[in-house]
């Protein structure tokens, strides 16, 4: 199924991008999401009227994640759990601690954004995680976990 792309998808293709997806991808995610339109004569015509628009407002969230990025860069998180002997902590620090923490912090950030590729923490320490603001940005941030 053809399928115009309304924004930049990672492995997929840019905005304005004709491309072959399975019907499921086009039908449950692309075309509900607003991030794609089926590939039509009327379709193309009106995604042409509509490209500088989409096209402005992909750099206005483009720069608005290099912002939310370099305040990122700036940042320590601390955070602090009940831990037992070892370090070992009582429980585990997810996306959403990470994320209210940030939050505290200054920068609006969404659980969501939040990569942990380890899965979730449950050692006191110092670690690195990534935020995904935008399709083109992960930003790195390090977090120090201490006992209570």
């Amino acid at each position: 199924m053809q399928v115009i792309l309304r924004e930049k998808i990672r492995k997929l293709g840019n905005l304005g991008e004709l491309v072959n997806v399975k019907p499921g991808y086009a039908r449950n995610f692309l075309i509900p999401g607003k991030k794609g339109m089926m590939a039509t004569k009327a379709n193309l015509a009106r995604f042409e009227a509509e490209r500088a628009e989409l096209e402005r407002l992909a750099q206005e969230t483009l720069d608005g994640a290099q912002t939310r990025s370099n305040q990122l860069q700036a940042l320590v998180i601390s955070l602090s759990a009940s831990a037992g002997e070892g370090g070992k902590l009582f429980g585990s620090i997810g996306t959403r601690d990470i994320a209210d923490a940030i939050t505290k912090a200054g920068v609006e950030v969404h659980k969501h954004e939040i990569r942990m590729p380890n899965g979730v923490i449950r050692q006191t320490g110092e670690y690195e995680i990534s935020v995904h603001l935008h399709t083109d940005i992960d930003t790195p941030i390090k977090i120090s976990i201490t006992a209570e």
